[in-house]
């Protein structure tokens, strides 16, 4: 975008006039510099890719290396103040207001309330895991970089595609709620705003001009300034948060406890079922943890804006689907306007209008939200040229990536235009809780393994700690998925125990973390790993395999293009590093120091693989 670009030359840094979009903003890299190139990388790809695969990146290199190939800084601008209400503003949208009503009526009745409290334990845990290594890596590429650091390229860039995924179908289901709830507060139904195209099959009939119109205004603000992003948020927030507390109070002052019998009409099964659609109502928080580049102090304000609006969200959950279903009979519910209904069931019918008011305020800030952090996870993933170095670009003026944020919210906006809420909705579930158990993995390899630090004993059992712990877990969740028995969780529990009892009990932590550490390691990671894995085996078949399409996709790019990209750009700058007279240390996993002088050098011999 713009009209100036930059080159690097070797004295120094050139600037050209003209139109900054050329074949090298996008592939600069040698494999791609003509046809007889890009065959040879393409024989090479089983080289490469095992390269890639075993390669860890360092912590200095997120932190600085990565930074700099943005051009320029993003402005830290940011408190914990700022960081405490874009989480409630990331989080509190779509999902409380669609989906509490939807899953109260098929999956849970009035205990949809333990559903939420078991989806908020989950989230939370996977809070305390994200907000340790935002602490210490406080770079955009949230779990894109953390990833990196501890899992290598390969799974970084796994979960790198399910991240933009995430946020692109999460904000695109949240663009279209808000044109339902529009047309609420305008006396119309949802379809009457929406462009009926004949040839489309039903899901994918109803375009939506208004929400992409909506994404538009975002992608505007989104782009201009994070500290207005920042305000605007918080204003929104403020008014959603009143709006809330109204539902609140006046659902109680017209609660009836006979709707509550039976209280758990589906039994556990249904509990967890419901657990597992409504994590879409927390997806939002990992936005907050892309903004630690921006943030003035991340050591204490990242941990309190973090852990802060988890907790708070997840008591306003708790108590509008309380409220909720003591107001009316579960079985009378409706599933596209829960709330707005049932304060017309009450003699209450005006509430609507507030009820409309306040969610399109609180979906407003989840879509502003949701544009700042996807542009920065993309902006990240650019960095390391897995995706377009364009995309890196941040702009001089505004302190924004701009070029991120355009092309993402413009794939959000193709989605939003045709996608219905609910494939949408199960889509988003399956990607958050698959990434949510990688970052506990990679937290619980970071406390336990350095290299040059961890014995090959410890490691051995690590490696042997960890597959239990997964192996029970995948066991448990399958186990719910196929069965209503019990025997099956008198075995995997407690293989599940063991291998977490083992870590705590036989391993001595080899990192110490230097400014906010998540407390009771190994603990907390690993039933985070077990929730999050258990959670899955309650959504439905379709909708795995819609994910298994989705990685599909993302590999055919990855080994067609994301592989020769950043295996060149690692290969440049480890020859850069070592011609200016240090390289970087080998090493098989995430290390301690990220360079070391020629003379050290020697020492890591027989090393397998180059931090970048």
């Amino acid at each position: 975008m713009g009209v100036e670009a930059v080159e690097e030359g070797s004295s120094g840094v050139i600037r050209r006039r003209g139109c900054s979009c050329s074949k090298d903003d996008f592939l600069p890299e040698e494999s791609f510099q003509s046809w007889g190139n890009y065959v040879k990388a393409l024989k090479e790809t089983p080289y490469r890719l095992t390269d890639r695969i075993l390669t860890r990146s360092m912590d200095s290199t997120e932190l600085v290396e990565m930074k700099a190939r943005s051009q320029h800084e993003m402005k830290k601008t940011l408190n914990w103040w700022d960081l405490m209400w874009f989480g409630m503003g990331a989080v509190i949208g779509a999902g409380i207001f669609v989906l509490t009503g939807l899953e109260a009526k098929e999956d849970a009745g009035p205990a949809v309330l333990l559903s939420y409290v078991v989806s908020g334990v989950s989230a939370l845990l996977s809070v305390f895991c994200y907000t340790e290594f935002a602490v210490e890596i406080p770079v955009a590429g949230g779990s894109f970089a953390y990833l990196r650091v501890e899992l290598g390229d390969f799974v970084a860039f796994i979960a790198a595609g399910n991240i933009l995924l995430e946020y692109i179908i999460g904000n695109a289901a949240v663009a279209r709620s808000w044109t339902s709830y529009f047309a609420t507060l305008c006396n119309y139904e949802a379809n009457d705003f929406r462009i009926k195209a004949h040839g489309l099959t039903e899901e994918y009939s109803h375009l939506d001009p208004i929400a992409v119109g909506v994404l538009a205004i975002v992608c505007v603000i989104a782009v201009l300034s994070t500290k207005a992003s920042s305000r605007l948020n918080y204003v929104a927030s403020i008014v959603h948060i009143i709006v809330i507390l109204f539902i609140i109070i006046a659902g109680l002052a017209n609660a009836n406890t006979a709707n509550y019998t039976p209280f758990a009409p589906y039994r556990p099964r249904g509990i967890f079922k419901a657990s597992a659609v409504l994590f879409f109502a927390y997806v939002g928080f990992d936005a907050v943890s892309t903004m630690a580049e921006e943030t003035k102090n991340p050591g204490r304000d990242i941990p309190i804006g973090l852990v802060g609006s988890m907790v708070v969200t997840t008591v306003l959950y708790c108590l509008l689907a309380m409220t909720l279903c003591l107001m009316q009979p579960y079985t009378q519910i409706d599933k596209d306007a829960p709330f707005s209904v049932a304060f017309e069931a009450v003699g209450m019918g005006w509430a609507k209008y507030v009820v409309a008011a306040g969610a399109l305020k609180g979906m407003t800030s989840v879509l502003l939200v949701g544009a700042v952090g996807q542009a920065r996870y993309l902006t990240h993933i650019a960095r390391t040229h897995m995706m377009p170095p364009w995309l890196a670009q941040v702009n001089e003026r505004t302190g924004t990536p701009v070029n991120a944020t355009i092309v993402m919210l413009a794939a959000t906006a193709v989605f939003a235009l045709f996608s219905d809420l609910d494939i949408l909705s199960k889509l988003l579930s399956i990607s958050t809780l698959f990434i949510f158990s990688l970052v506990a993995l990679a937290l619980i390899i970071r406390r336990y393994y350095v290299s040059s630090v961890t014995s090959n004993v410890n490691r051995r059992k690590l490696i042997l700690c960890l597959v239990i712990i997964l192996g029970s877990s995948i066991a448990t969740s399958v186990y719910w998925a196929n069965s209503s028995g019990k025997i099956g969780y008198m075995i995997t529990v407690p293989i599940w125990f063991l291998g977490t009892f083992g870590l705590w009990f036989a391993l001595p932590q080899a990192r110490t973390p230097k400014i906010w550490g998540v407390p009771l390691v190994p603990w907390l990671p690993s039933a985070s790993i077990g929730i999050n894995i258990f959670l899955l085996g309650s959504i439905d078949r379709a909708s795995f395999e819609r994910f298994a399409l989705w990685t599909g996709v993302i590999l055919v790019y990855y080994f067609l293009f994301g592989l020769h990209a950043s295996y060149d750009t690692a290969k440049e700058f480890e020859k850069n590093r070592s011609e200016d007279g240090t390289q970087l240390k080998k090493v098989e996993e995430g290390n301690v120091s990220s360079v070391v002088k020629d003379s050290e050098s020697s020492s890591a011999k027989g090393s397998a693989v180059t931090g970048s």
